[in-house]
Order: C-alpha cells, then sequence, then structure tokens
C-alpha cells in the first residue's frame, strides 16, 4: 500500500488506477477537478499517456455559456447511461466560440476513462467514479493563470465564470470528497491521498 507521505509518480499512479475494480459498467471512471486555470486539462493529458491512450472527457466540450454548470443532465444521458451499459457514450463537444454544438463525438467504455473539468467531482457523479482527484491551487492563483492564458477578450467571460464557478463550489464542494490531491512542482507532479482517501468505495 502506498505510503501516506510519499508523493506518487505518475506511472505508479496509472499502475495503482488500472487495478482499480471497475465504477461505471466495465470502465474505471477517473475524474480531475479543481478551480479553472488549475492545470487540469496538462494533467489529465499526462495522466491519460501514462494509460496507454486512456480517452478523456473534457468538461468544456460538455459546459455552454448557457450552461456553465448546469449539464449534468445531458451528460449522465450521453456519457455515463451509455459506458455503465458497456456501449461507446456519443456526444456533441461545444463549440465556445461558435457558440452552437459540433459534431458527434465517440467516447470509448475503456478499461479507464478520465473526466476532467471544472465539476467533475460533482455529487451526482461521484457515485460512478472509482477515483476523485483534485488539483490542488489556491483558487486565486488558478484563475488569474486562466485569465493570462485566455486573454483580454475574454475578460468578460472570466468575470462571470468566477462568481459561477465560486458559487457551485460553495454548493456542491468537490474537495472534500477527493481521494487524491495533485500538486504541479517543478519536476512534474506531486500525487498525495486526500480527505477521503481512506473512503471505500
Amino acid at each position: 500500500m502506498h505510503s501516506p507521505t510519499r508523493p506518487l509518480s505518475l506511472p505508479l499512479l496509472a499502475r495503482q488506477l488500472r487495478a482499480l475494480p471497475p465504477s461505471l459498467g466495465p470502465v474505471r471512471l477517473i475524474a480531475v477537478d479543481g478551480h479553472a486555470g488549475s492545470g487540469k486539462s496538462t494533467f489529465a493529458g499526462r495522466l491519460a499517456a501514462e494509460l496507454s491512450g486512456a480517452p478523456v472527457l473534457r468538461l468544456d466540450d460538455i459546459a455552454t455559456h448557457e450552461e456553465l454548470f448546469a449539464w449534468t443532465g445531458r451528460l449522465m444521458e450521453e456519457v455515463v447511461e451509455p459506458l455503465g451499459r458497456g456501449e461507446s457514450a456519443v456526444y456533441r463537444p461545444y463549440d465556445w466560440r461558435a457558440r452552437h454544438f459540433g459534431p458527434p463525438r465517440t467516447l470509448p467504455p475503456a478499461d479507464v476513462v478520465l473526466i476532467e473539468g471544472v465539476g467533475a467531482g460533482r455529487r451526482a457523479l461521484r457515485p460512478y467514479l472509482a477515483r476523485l482527484m483534485w488539483m490542488r491551487m489556491p483558487r486565486e492563483t488558478a484563475w488569474a493563470r486562466g485569465r493570462d492564458r485566455d486573454g483580454e477578450e475574454q475578460r468578460a467571460f472570466w468575470d462571470g465564470w468566477v462568481r459561477a464557478e465560486a458559487r457551485h463550489f460553495a454548493e456542491d464542494p468537490s474537495e472534500p470528497y477527493a481521494n487524491l490531491l495533485v500538486r504541479q512542482v517543478p519536476e512534474g507532479y506531486e500525487v498525495l491521498p486526500g480527505r477521503a482517501a481512506e473512503t471505500s468505495k
């Protein structure tokens, strides 16, 4: 068993995730949550590579301008329920610039599937997760990174987003239920047990 005082390497984390029992039909659904700008997408991409190219569902493809967080029903119908039946999920990624849904995209019921984005650890999804990981970064730091990344043209959007995200996590926090905490360090990532590390599935 991994020592709680020593961080996990990504290869070891990948091996541990593969060894978990399925949590959604044949799938081990792994969530990566955290504040906008905290590095979820980059971390999920690197973890997916360690998992031999595990599929990644990005919640930026599910949310819309009108439904920043009110997308649970659509996610359940289009993604969670099909994966639970061992079928491929089919969803239409949202185009944030064109403000409409794009062509259908398929998400296969692989052994491990990653779901990353703000709200990935929400209470409606937690029963289907094999593990919930939280990107450990202060929200002000993460938001500043996100604003710098997206530039001045997205300033008005970010002003609204910050209010919506703060409201979401006040009503439906993820961090207290995280099995693992992920922190970016100069040499990569530090992965340590979260508050829910001892919670059994």
